[in-house]
C-alpha cells in the first residue's frame, strides 16, 4: 500500500467516524474540521515521503495534460522524422543533441529496441542545447530529412554523426550529409531557410512545454522519461503504453 493510499484510508476512516455524529446532519463542526486537519498534518509529519509522492503525482498529471494538448505536434508533425514501424501501436519520441554524450549511448538503445520490437514507432526531434555546433548540426540534420521523407537517409546521417568521436559542428555535419548522398546545393540553401527554422522552433517549444532541459529526453505514451535510462527502462515504459504493465 502506497503512502498516498494510506493517507486516503486514514482520511476516509476519520470522515466515517465524524459522519456518524449527529452534528453531521448540518456538516462538520469547526471542532471536527480541526480534528481532520490535525490528522492530515500529523500524517504528513509521520510520512514525509508522502510529499514527494504527491509532487510526483502532480507532475505526472501535468505532463499527461501537456502531452494531450500537444499530441499532434509530438507524434504527428509533418516536420518530424519517423523511424521503425510507421503504423506501430506505441510511439517513442526522443529529443536529442548531436554533442550529447548520453545521446550517443542512447542511440544503441533505440536501435536495439527497434530491432526487437516490430510494432515500435520512433520519432526523432532535434534539441540542440549544448553549443553552437549542436545548433549548426541540427540545422543540417533537418535539411537532410527534408530531402528524404522515408527517413532512411536521415537515419544513416543520424547514426554516423552520433557514433563519431569528438565535437560535432557544421563542417562535420555537412561532411556526413555528403557521405550519405544528400543534395549539397539544396542543403546549403535549406539550412538557413524558414522550414528548418520552423522545425527547430517546434522542437524547442515542445521541450519547454514538457519541462525538458537536457538530452536525451523521451515521451512514451503519456509518460516523459529524462536521461539515458537504458533499454530495460525504456522497454518497460513501452510495455506500459502498450498493455498497462511493465512486461506484456
Amino acid at each position: 500500500m502506497t503512502a498516498l493510499t494510506r493517507l486516503f484510508a486514514a482520511l476516509a476512516a476519520a470522515a466515517f467516524v465524524f459522519a456518524a455524529a449527529p452534528a453531521q446532519a448540518q456538516g462538520f463542526t469547526p471542532q471536527q474540521r480541526s480534528e481532520i486537519e490535525s490528522i492530515i498534518r500529523d500524517y504528513f509529519l509521520k510520512h514525509p515521503e508522502l510529499i514527494e509522492e504527491l509532487q510526483a503525482l502532480a507532475q505526472s498529471e501535468k505532463l499527461k495534460k501537456v502531452i494531450s494538448e500537444n499530441r499532434q505536434a509530438l507524434f504527428h508533425s509533418p516536420r518530424q522524422v519517423t523511424l521503425g514501424n510507421p503504423n506501430g501501436d506505441v510511439t517513442m519520441v526522443e529529443f536529442f543533441d548531436y554533442n550529447c554524450g548520453f545521446c550517443k549511448r542512447a542511440l544503441d538503445d533505440m536501435v536495439t529496441l527497434m530491432k526487437a520490437d516490430p510494432n515500435l514507432r520512433v520519432v526523432l526531434k532535434e534539441m540542440p542545447v549544448l553549443s553552437q555546433g549542436s545548433m549548426d548540426a541540427a540545422q543540417v540534420g533537418v535539411a537532410v530529412a527534408m530531402q528524404d521523407k522515408t527517413g532512411k537517409r536521415y537515419f544513416d546521417f543520424h547514426q554516423k554523426l552520433l557514433s563519431g568521436r569528438g565535437q560535432v559542428d557544421k563542417a562535420r555535419a555537412m561532411a556526413v550529409a555528403k557521405e550519405v548522398g544528400a543534395d549539397m546545393a539544396r542543403l546549403e540553401k535549406d539550412i538557413s531557410g524558414p522550414e528548418v527554422r520552423a522545425a527547430l522552433q517546434e522542437s524547442f517549444a515542445l521541450a519547454e512545454a514538457l519541462g525538458f532541459q537536457g538530452t536525451p529526453s523521451y515521451v512514451i505514451g503519456n509518460e516523459a522519461v529524462v536521461g539515458a535510462v537504458g533499454v530495460k527502462e525504456l522497454q518497460a515504459k513501452i510495455n506500459m503504453a502498450r498493455c498497462g504493465k511493465p512486461a506484456c
